[in-house]
């Protein structure tokens, strides 16, 4: 699930995946602002930290017991998702358009312009 969670950002545009804090966890960045985190925890649980708009993350973390507030994040704008197969690939694949999407509007637009 891991490789399949990394090559689907990689998919978006000017996607670049990085390991600026050592070989765990892997960060997904576009134009040097990360959107996605992923690592394994002490039990070996994969997780998975993406930005989220502050009231769609709280009705995520009602709704699911595998998304919780982001872990080592700002928690209002980040969840983490604990990749237990209690969330459909469909489900985590939005919640990632959602993450690059927020850190996209954040972007200038000769930014913008310069990603392929």
């Amino acid at each position: 699930m891991m490789d399949k969670i990394i090559e689907y950002c990689l998919k978006k545009k000017g996607a670049t995946k990085e390991y600026p804090f050592g070989p765990d966890p892997v960060v997904i960045k576009i134009a040097g602002k990360m959107f996605a985190l992923m690592f394994q925890d002490k039990a070996d649980n994969v997780r998975l930290n993406l930005k989220c708009d502050p009231i769609i993350a709280e009705n995520l973390r009602e709704q699911h017991e595998a998304v919780q507030p982001g872990y080592h994040m700002n928690k209002k704008h980040w969840n983490t998702i604990i990749l237990d197969g209690s969330l459909s690939e469909q489900d985590i694949f939005v919640m990632i358009d959602h993450s690059y999407d927020l850190v996209v509007k954040t972007l200038s637009k000769s930014l913008l312009e310069s990603i392929k």
